[in-house]
C-alpha cells in the first residue's frame, strides 16, 4: 500500500479551516486551479466529497468534521519534526496566529500588536475571533493559538498567564446631567444604563453592588459589545460601564464623552492569556505570548490613572 501524500494532509487542513478553495490556495501559495485539483485528489483518497457547496460557500461533510481534529494534530506533529525548537526567524516566518478575545482587548491593544507584527514578522498575520459560548475545545483542538479573556474555567492542562488587572469605569456624553453635582450611588442609579453582555444579560456585578445599598438601576439597552454601547450613549442620557482600557482608545479618537469613577465597591478584573501546552516549546508562539505580555504591561503602566482620576 503506497504511503499517503503529506501535502494532501496539509492541504486538507487548510481547506477545512478556511472553508474556501481560494483562501486555502492563498494560504498555501498555490493557484485556485491547483488547489481545486488537490481537493479532487483528497476526495478520491478519502472517498468523500469533503467540502460541498451551500449557497455561495462551501461546508464540510460530517466525515470531514470528524477528521478535522486528527488532521490538525498530524500537521502540527509533522511541522514540529522539521522546525527548530529553540529559535525562529520571525522576519521570514509566514504564519497566521489565531487569537480569541472580546472587542475590549482588540480595541485597546490590537493596533499595537499589528504594528509589532508589521515590523518584526511582516510575513505573518493575525486573525481575531470573538468570544463565544460552547466552544471550550478550541484551544485543545488547536483552532486558536491564544485565548485572551477574564474567565478562569479552562481545563487543567491549559496554561494561563496574567496580562493585566483593570477596573470598570463609567462613561457618558460630556453634557450629561450626572456631571452637574457630585456623583453618588443614588445619582448613578437614577439614570438609565446600557448593559454589555454577549449572552444578553441585563444585570451583573454593578447591580449586586447597588442592591447591597438597597438601590437598583434601570437597564434600557442590552448590547453584545462595548463599541456599540459607546455609540448608543453619544446622543442620549444613557450611561455605560466598561473596562478602563476601552477609554485609552477613546482618548486617542477625541470623542466628546466623559468618563467617571463608579461610586461603588467593585472587584477588579484580571485579564489572562491562555494556551495549550503543545505550544510551550514553539518559538513563534512564545514570541507571540511575550509580545502580548510586553504590550499589555507597557500600556497598563503608561495609562494607569490617566483617565479618569480615582
Amino acid at each position: 500500500m503506497p504511503l499517503p501524500d503529506m501535502n494532501l494532509l496539509i492541504a486538507l487542513d487548510a481547506l477545512l479551516e478556511e472553508g474556501s478553495v481560494v483562501a486555502a490556495a492563498r494560504r498555501m501559495h498555490l493557484s485556485p486551479a491547483a488547489m481545486s485539483r488537490t481537493l479532487t485528489r483528497i476526495r478520491e483518497a478519502l472517498g468523500d466529497p469533503v467540502l460541498v457547496r451551500a449557497g455561495r460557500g462551501l461546508v464540510p461533510t460530517p466525515r470531514a468534521l470528524a477528521l478535522q481534529g486528527q488532521v490538525r494534530s498530524l500537521v502540527e506533529q509533522a511541522t514540529e519534526v522539521f522546525q527548530a525548537r529553540d529559535e525562529v526567524d520571525m522576519s521570514t516566518l509566514a504564519r497566521r496566529f489565531n487569537l480569541r478575545s472580546n472587542d475590549v482587548f482588540f480595541g485597546a491593544f490590537g493596533g499595537q500588536l499589528v504594528e509589532v507584527l508589521r515590523t518584526q514578522a511582516p510575513d505573518s498575520s493575525l486573525r481575531f475571533g470573538p468570544e463565544g459560548e460552547g466552544d471550550d475545545d478550541a484551544l485543545r483542538e488547536g483552532r486558536i493559538d491564544l485565548h485572551v479573556t477574564s474567565r478562569r474555567n479552562f481545563g487543567p492542562e491549559i496554561k494561563v498567564q496574567q496580562l493585566f488587572t483593570t477596573r470598570f469605569v463609567a462613561l457618558a456624553r460630556e453634557a450629561h446631567p450626572i456631571f452637574e453635582a457630585p456623583i453618588t450611588p443614588e445619582r448613578f442609579a437614577r439614570y438609565d444604563h446600557v448593559s454589555v453582555s454577549r449572552r444578553g444579560r441585563p444585570h451583573g456585578p454593578i447591580d449586586t453592588a447597588l442592591a447591597s445599598l438597597e438601590l437598583s438601576r434601570r437597564v434600557t439597552l442590552t448590547t453584545p459589545n462595548f463599541h456599540s454601547a459607546i455609540f448608543s450613549i453619544a446622543a442620549s442620557d444613557l450611561i455605560v460601564s466598561l473596562p478602563e482600557p476601552v477609554l485609552w482608545g477613546l482618548r486617542e479618537l477625541g470623542l466628546r464623552m466623559r468618563p467617571f469613577v463608579i461610586p461603588l465597591v467593585l472587584e477588579p478584573v484580571s485579564v489572562v492569556q491562555a494556551w495549550h501546552p503543545r505550544f510551550d516549546k514553539d518559538p513563534a508562539h512564545r514570541w507571540l505570548r511575550q509580545t502580548l505580555k510586553h504590550i499589555c504591561t507597557t500600556a497598563d503602566a503608561r495609562n494607569a490613572g490617566v483617565w479618569p482620576a480615582a
